[in-house]
């Protein structure tokens, strides 16, 4: 697609920019539009690569475009800033994203379905509610400790001390607050019910996927993990390695290396996906905690041991994490299940 022109679009909700460039880099259209016009406008025009950037409906719009029998190319909007000269303006940013597209270090992001996008609305949903409610906790708690009351950090204590807190009227609540905490409290009984309503049906959903049940196969990877695994990689053809897989979820060392001396620091923590990452690493925490109690069973059980013992805890969860994903990729790759190697009795 070198030689065909290159479509960039600025996307916005109603007014778009769109810009057109040759393949010699000769910018012949930018103009505004409306979402109406823009369709009717992509309609017309001859087969090009199309590239925005992927934010907010950049998803509807590739798959728009790809109907319409364009290559598409979502980028990342850190990767099209370096592009842009000039004020921030419209018609500047999309002649950003336009030279962007042609960058031979660009790493465009993935399309995904609509599926594949529903699926990653409930989980999105599911932890919105869930976020909704420790910040109700956290506040009810708070507003309480200036009264005197003390409610211990667990989930579990927070829900059986607010009902005898209401109930007890020798704890000089004034009667105004005494109401709003139970509007508080009926508001996280119906947050923790819709909360479990969702969770159940993405359970439900990853069990339904040939993909999240092979992923749920690996140590440490549930429901959740197994959903965003999915998110990310697809069907894997947007990597071309086991270790790409591994440096965009954000599991690998940042490398720092000139002159041909290689350095490997810590594990990074930005430009990653954070929700995949710490569910990755949260589960290879668990599997780690319960085998140091328990001989290993399989082989791969026998090389997590040996590292917990030489580098700890903490490495050796990332470790397995790093290694977790580099599995499911395989497997996609591959089209096989995960069967560890047992050791030999």
């Amino acid at each position: 697609m070198t030689q065909c022109n290159v479509i960039a679009i600025d996307l916005a909700k109603d007014i778009f920019q769109a810009c057109i460039m040759t393949p010699n880099g000769k910018i012949i259209f930018n103009k505004a539009m409306s979402r109406a016009k823009l369709k009717e406008w992509l309609v017309k025009q001859k087969i090009s690569l199309v590239a925005m950037e992927s934010c907010g409906g950049a998803h509807y719009w590739a798959r728009f475009a790809k109907s319409l029998g364009h290559q598409v190319m979502p980028i990342p909007p850190k990767q099209v800033k370096p592009f842009r000269t000039g004020q921030k303006t419209d018609a500047n940013d999309a002649i950003a994203i336009a030279v962007a597209s042609r960058a031979a270090n660009i790493k465009p992001a993935r399309v995904l379905t609509t599926e594949e996008q529903g699926l990653q609305s409930v989980g999105k949903m599911r932890d919105l509610l869930d976020k909704q409610k420790l910040q109700l906790s956290n506040q009810v708690r708070g507003l309480l400790l200036e009264f005197g009351i003390i409610i211990n950090k667990s989930i579990k204590s927070f829900k059986a001390q607010i009902p005898e807190i209401l109930e007890d009227a020798e704890n000089q609540l004034p009667m105004p607050m005494r109401h709003s905490i139970g509007k508080m409290w009926a508001l996280y009984s119906r947050l923790e019910d819709d909360f479990k309503t969702l969770n159940n049906e993405l359970i439900r959903l990853t069990g339904q996927d040939n993909d999240c049940k092979r992923f749920m196969k690996l140590e440490g990877v549930g429901p959740i993990t197994s959903m965003r695994l999915k998110i990310q990689l697809g069907s894997g053809e947007h990597f071309k390695s086991g270790r790409q897989v591994s440096a965009c979820i954000g599991v690998t060392p940042k490398q720092h290396s000139s002159g041909g001396k290689i350095q490997l620091g810590s594990v990074g923590k930005s430009s990653c996906d954070k929700p995949l990452r710490s569910c990755l690493f949260l589960g290879a925490r668990a599997v780690v905690a319960k085998l140091k109690n328990r001989p290993a069973k399989t082989e791969k059980e026998k090389w997590l041991k040996a590292l917990i013992e030489r580098r700890g805890a903490n490495c050796a969860s990332m470790a397995l994490a790093n290694k977790n994903a580099r599995t499911a990729y395989a497997l996609l790759k591959n089209n096989t299940d995960y069967s560890p190697v047992l050791i030999a009795a």
